[in-house]
């Protein structure tokens, strides 16, 4: 059973140094994090706006893909090479406002692979725009360590 009230192994102020070195032009930063879970938040330029001023999918599915790489993260420490491996988004309603976040959890953490949900809003938490799962694969221990 994962539990959730432990610390994070990484910070915010970690993953955010982190993020900023390895994706230059990254348009989302980490904003919460505790144990197997991350909240991470984007200001949406209007290059990622859609008519009618809807946030694009391609925009919330990479939110969904950063909160749940900023969560496995959490639970593992930094392993920069842990990759997606898999993750389906199903949209909700229209994404419109001026900050979209996604809230993701850990389900599974295991030696090899990480299995977390995601929750996609934008100005009410209680209103998601999109539902996403995802799997993560962390790399392979070098068997000499």
């Amino acid at each position: 059973m994962i539990d959730y009230s432990s610390p994070s192994l990484v910070s915010v102020e970690e993953m955010n140094t982190f993020i900023g070195g390895a994706f230059g032009g990254n348009q989302n930063a980490c904003e919460v994090m505790s144990f197997a879970m991350a909240v991470a938040v984007m200001y949406p330029s209007a290059a990622s706006l859609r008519p009618g001023k809807i946030i694009s999918g391609p925009t919330v599915f990479s939110i969904c893909d950063a909160a749940l790489f900023y969560a496995a993260l959490s639970a593992t420490g930094m392993e920069p090479m842990t990759l997606t491996s898999e993750m389906s988004i199903r949209f909700l309603r229209p994404a419109r406002g001026e900050v979209l976040r996604a809230r993701a959890t850990l389900n599974s953490i295991g030696s090899r692979s990480i299995v977390g949900s995601v929750v996609a809003y934008t100005d009410d938490e209680s209103k998601p725009v999109a539902v996403a799962q995802g799997t993560y694969m962390r790399p392979k221990k070098n068997p000499a360590q």
